[in-house]
């Protein structure tokens, strides 16, 4: 299966650097190719939300277990997408985590709506 690949997207904090802002871009997904978060666990800081709109009946999403062992052994996780807009956080960030830092999800073939990622930017600015 060829993924679809959607990567990350991270706020912009203003000049005072008191707000951070952010334009979304949406993917539409295409349920046969799943999709692959790229640099999802770059940062480490678990800040990283996936966000999924919904637009059919009540589906699953599989989260795909990662490559570092031993908490991959746990394997997928199967969670409800239920109508709508769903927010989801990772706390194990180990179990589905990708040698190159990405995640895999999974959608049933029936499934029809639009993903993003988003997550907090945890770097050292650079000196300007």
């Amino acid at each position: 299966m060829t993924r679809d690949i959607i990567n990350v997207q991270y706020p912009v904090l203003d000049h005072t650097e008191s707000i951070a802002n952010i334009e979304i871009a949406v993917k539409a997904v295409t349920p046969a190719n799943g999709i692959t978060i790229a640099d999802a666990f770059s940062n480490k800081n678990n800040s990283l939300f996936i966000v999924i709109d919904n637009t059919g009946t009540d589906s699953l999403l599989t989260v795909k277990a990662g490559e570092a062992y031993p908490n991959s052994m746990l394997g997928d996780i199967v969670i409800e997408l239920p109508d709508g807009i769903s927010t989801i956080q990772l706390q194990d960030l180990s179990r589905f985590e990708k040698a190159d830092g990405s995640i895999d999800l999974d959608f049933e073939s029936d499934f029809t709506g639009t993903i993003y990622a988003i997550a907090k930017w945890a770097g050292v600015r650079e000196v300007e």
